[in-house]
């Protein structure tokens, strides 16, 4: 087995902040940009982008529950929201942040299933279905292909 595979519960509970601070940064992202995006060509985004941040909010609480299981305080700091005055700007930096929660994610299963934390691994497993529907929707919003994520 890998080595990155084998942490301490100590390192879980590290990992899966930095994947909390990360759902707090969406949250404030889709807020904030599904407000301040202008545009009729971005109507429709806006709106999509509020149910988004409600579905992150979901996934933060999910997160801060499994810090709370590993004996961990959730963190209270999100990572930094980038802005810009252009929407094209804004769904491309939420794109990457999908495409990196993914990726975080993909490894955090594979660490829960090495620690033998199999319900944590079936939590994250459904939050990844919610984020690629996301960065489907990223996607289609800037007339993009979606980006493969890397295995």
């Amino acid at each position: 087995m890998d080595n990155i595979l084998k942490i301490s519960r100590e390192r879980m509970i590290e990992l899966l902040n930095e994947d909390l601070a990360r759902e707090y940064q969406a949250i404030i992202g889709y807020t904030v940009y599904s407000q301040t995006m202008r545009g009729a060509a971005f109507t429709d985004i806006a709106g999509e982008l509020e149910l988004h941040a409600a579905e992150e909010l979901g996934h933060a609480i999910l997160i801060a529950k499994q810090v709370d299981y590993f004996n961990g305080t959730p963190t209270t700091v999100p990572e930094k929201v980038k802005m810009s005055g252009k929407a094209e700007d804004m769904l491309r930096y939420d794109l990457e942040n999908e495409k990196q929660t993914i990726i975080s994610y993909r490894q955090r299963i594979l660490q829960a299933e090495a620690m033998g934390e199999y319900a944590l691994s079936e939590v994250l497993r459904k939050i990844i279905v919610q984020e690629q529907e996301h960065l489907l929707d990223l996607a289609d919003a800037l007339g993009i292909q979606a980006p493969r994520i890397g295995d």
